[in-house]
């Protein structure tokens, strides 16, 4: 229904892709938190950059079934973290560059980001803020030609190796809603600082906190229109939401398959463990809430890649897939037994990896709440226009 030859042909190809040109180094990067350059500008040769860019900045604006083949296939190398640093990458930052950019900065950022020869973040979470992006308390205020950007970021993927940052301040901060812009910050402007953090999960991504000393930004690095930065934000969540859906539907398939291969080589009391009807129970139901999820994420990625404004459905994505994610992932983990809690096996990392789910790109109680203004006080989001 949603996926043609060429879908699949693509998946293939980058499945294999990743075989050869990434899990021999994960172990690597998930124990120093550093990805190595020359893989990104793999990913760019490759064109996985660019799927949803356009041609004439060098993507194949190809529609968004091969997005969520690229997102299904990052969950299957089992590194969280590595996935989150490919596709913070390429659809925050680069989302961002590409619909609010002018041609200069398009040329200048989107095109070697798709080729892998930038890398970017977009920071939009703050110490103080979290989830409440209209509370923020960075600041760009305009002198002259240019715009001087004072405060922090933090939970930032990418953020301490990236080269450029996309970053959301006040620039009216009299005004919650319209007072925010989306400005492009070059990694090397003098009063950028960033710190690397420690995390249970996403071992191998770099996650900064990020501090804006007086930092001196030109005018023309406003992207967009001055005010105009919170429908930006808000837009592009859903992208974000949906993204985070369908990787956690992709990890919670890919630890029903692990669970599923143990079972059928492991014996207790003289059978295959995946004879105990207690056990295949549990995998039946484990299996239905992995496909559930799946099924509404295609349905939703159909009508956002038909233009459709899917606020309220990537939103209810999020929040479940989420959600029914960590509770696969657990009961995968419990089917192993103590070997399930071993790093050598690959549950253990999947199970603290997933549990960023619910918690970044807008908590699972925030979500609740924008999904209850929608279906309950009937409030409309709109896209920016």
């Amino acid at each position: 229904m949603y996926f043609t030859e060429e879908h699949e042909s693509f998946r293939k190809s980058f499945r294999d892709f990743l075989q050869k040109e990434v899990v021999p180094h994960i172990e690597k990067w998930e124990e120093t938190g550093t990805i190595d350059r020359f893989i990104w500008e793999k990913f760019g040769e490759m064109g996985y950059f660019g799927l949803n860019q356009p041609e004439e900045y060098g993507g194949l604006n190809l529609d968004l079934f091969y997005t969520v083949i690229f997102l299904e296939e990052l969950q299957r190398i089992n590194s969280g973290g590595f996935a989150a640093a490919m596709w913070a990458h390429a659809y925050l930052a680069m989302t961002h560059l590409n619909k609010e950019g002018d041609d200069r900065i398009k040329k200048a950022y989107l095109t070697p980001s798709i080729d892998g020869k930038m890398i970017g973040c977009l920071c939009i979470t703050e110490p103080f803020g979290g989830s409440d992006v209209a509370g923020m308390r960075t600041t760009a205020v305009k002198e002259g030609d240019n715009y001087v950007l004072n405060g922090s970021k933090t939970f930032i993927t990418n953020g301490v190796y990236s080269d450029y940052l996309i970053v959301a301040a006040k620039t009216n901060p009299e005004d919650k809603h319209r007072g925010m812009s989306i400005f492009l910050v070059d990694r090397e402007t003098k009063g950028v600082s960033a710190t690397k953090l420690n995390k249970l999960g996403w071992r191998a991504s770099d996650t900064g906190e990020i501090a804006f000393d007086n930092v001196v930004i030109p005018k023309e690095n406003l992207m967009g229109e001055e005010g105009k930065g919170f429908p930006y934000i808000m837009q592009h969540f859903a992208l974000e939401r949906l993204i985070m859906g369908v990787n956690a539907h992709a990890r919670a398939e890919y630890a029903v398959e692990y669970a599923l291969e143990y079972m059928n080589e492991r014996e207790a009391f003289g059978k295959k463990i995946n004879e105990f009807q207690a056990l295949r129970h549990k995998i039946a139901e484990m299996a239905s809430k992995v496909d559930m999820c799946k099924e509404y994420n295609y349905s939703i990625t159909k009508r956002l890649n038909d233009g459709i404004y899917v606020v309220k459905e990537a939103s209810m994505s999020k929040l479940l897939s989420t959600k029914i994610a960590d509770e696969v992932i657990y009961d995968a983990l419990q089917l192993l037994g103590g070997y399930g809690y071993m790093e050598d096996y690959e549950l253990a990392r999947m199970f603290r990896d997933s549990r960023l789910g619910p918690i970044g790109g807008g908590t699972s109680e925030i979500l609740k709440e924008i999904i209850a203004k929608m279906v309950i006080d009937k409030k409309e989001y709109k896209p920016a226009t």
